[in-house]
C-alpha cells in the first residue's frame, strides 16, 4: 500500500460511513455491534458483580472489554486491507457508520415534539425512548427540555466523541470508544447494584469524553455564529453532575436563550440538577428545528476537521 492510499483510506471510509448514518440512521433490522457489546457487558456483569472487590472486578471487566474491541477491530481492518484496498475502505466505512449515532436521535427528538403537540401522554411515552429518567410526571415543557438536553448530549457522545477518537486512532479507537460509551450506559449508575462495580467504567467514560464535550460546545457556537456565548458556556458548562454533559447543554441553552436542568427522577429517586441557563422560556418546535440545524452543521464541521487532521 503506497502513502497516497494510506491517506485516502481513512478519509473515504469516514465520509462514506458518515453519509450512511445521515441517510439511514440505525436501521432496526441490521445487526449492530452495540447489541453484541451489551450482551458481553451483561454476561460479565452477572459473573463478576458479586461478593467483594467489586471496584476491581468492574475495572477488570471494563478494561478487558475495551481492549478486546480495539484489538479485534485492528485485526479486522488489517485483514480487510490485505484482501483489497476497496474491502478495507468498505469495512472501515461500515464500522464508522455503526459508531455514529446522530441521525436516529434527531429523528427521535423530532417525534417527541410532534407527539407533545398531540397530547402530553404521547409526548411522555415518546421521550421515554431516549432518556433514562422517569417521564410519567413530566410537564409538556419538561418533555421538550428533556428531548433537547438529550440532543445536545448525544451530539457529543454519539457524533463528536467518535470522530475525535477516529482522529486519534482510526476505526479501532472509534470502536473502543463505543464500548466505553456502552459500558457507561449499562453499569455506570449511582445505584446500590452498580455504585462500586461501575465506578471505573464511569471514570473511563469521563476521561474519554472530556475533550470531545468541550469541542462539541465550541462547534455548536461556531455553527450558530455565536462565539460571543463563550463566557456563558464557561459559566454554565461545569454546572452539571457530569463533568462533560453540561458543556453541550450550556451551548444549546445559550443559543436558544432557554434554561435546562432542575429536578429529575431516576429509578424512583429525585435528583436536583443545577440549572443551566438564565431564561426559563417556553420551548417551541422552531427551537427544536434550530437545534437540529446546529447539530447537522457541527457534524459537518467535525468531519471536515477530522479529514484535515488525518492528512497531517
Amino acid at each position: 500500500m503506497d502513502i497516497n492510499s494510506s491517506l485516502l483510506i481513512p478519509n473515504l471510509s469516514l465520509v462514506f460511513g458518515w453519509l450512511l448514518d445521515r441517510l439511514l440512521g440505525d436501521p432496526e433490522r441490521l445487526p449492530h455491534p452495540v447489541v453484541l457489546f451489551g450482551k458481553m457487558i451483561a454476561r460479565g456483569e452477572r459473573l463478576l458483580n458479586r461478593g467483594t472487590c467489586r471496584v476491581f472486578k468492574g475495572a477488570l471487566l471494563a478494561i478487558s472489554l475495551i481492549s478486546v474491541v480495539v484489538w479485534a477491530t485492528w485485526a479486522l481492518v488489517l485483514i480487510a486491507d490485505d484482501i483489497n484496498i476497496y474491502i478495507g475502505i468498505a469495512v472501515r466505512a461500515i464500522l464508522v457508520f455503526y459508531c455514529l449515532a446522530g441521525t436516529t436521535l434527531i429523528h427521535e427528538v423530532r417525534q417527541v415534539f410532534y407527539a407533545i403537540d398531540r397530547s402530553l401522554d404521547e409526548g411522555r411515552r415518546q421521550v421515554a425512548r431516549i432518556v433514562g429518567r422517569d417521564t410519567s410526571e413530566l410537564t409538556d415543557e419538561e418533555v421538550r427540555k428533556a428531548a433537547l438536553e438529550t440532543l445536545a448530549e448525544n451530539l457529543s457522545d454519539g457524533v463528536i466523541a467518535p470522530l475525535f477518537w477516529f482522529a486519534i486512532g482510526g476505526v479501532p479507537a472509534m470502536m473502543g470508544y463505543k464500548m466505553v460509551n456502552t459500558l457507561d450506559s449499562m453499569i455506570a449508575y449511582h445505584s446500590p447494584r452498580y455504585l462500586k462495580f461501575g465506578k471505573v467504567a464511569a471514570h473511563i467514560d469521563d476521561i474519554a469524553n472530556y475533550i470531545p464535550a468541550r469541542l462539541t460546545a465550541l462547534l455548536m457556537l461556531i455553527s450558530a455564529n455565536r462565539l460571543s456565548l463563550t463566557k456563558f458556556v464557561m459559566k454554565y458548562g461545569p454546572c452539571h453532575a457530569s463533568p462533560n454533559s453540561g458543556w453541550p447543554e450550556a451551548a444549546l441553552a445559550g443559543i436558544l436563550g432557554c434554561r435546562f436542568g432542575g429536578p429529575h427522577k431516576y429509578f424512583g429517586e429525585t435528583f436536583d440538577k443545577p440549572y443551566i441557563g438564565d431564561h426559563d422560556k417556553p420551548l417551541t418546535r422552531e427551537d427544536m428545528e434550530k437545534a437540529v440545524r446546529i447539530n447537522h452543521t457541527a457534524e459537518t464541521i467535525g468531519v471536515i476537521i477530522v479529514m484535515i487532521v488525518t492528512n497531517l
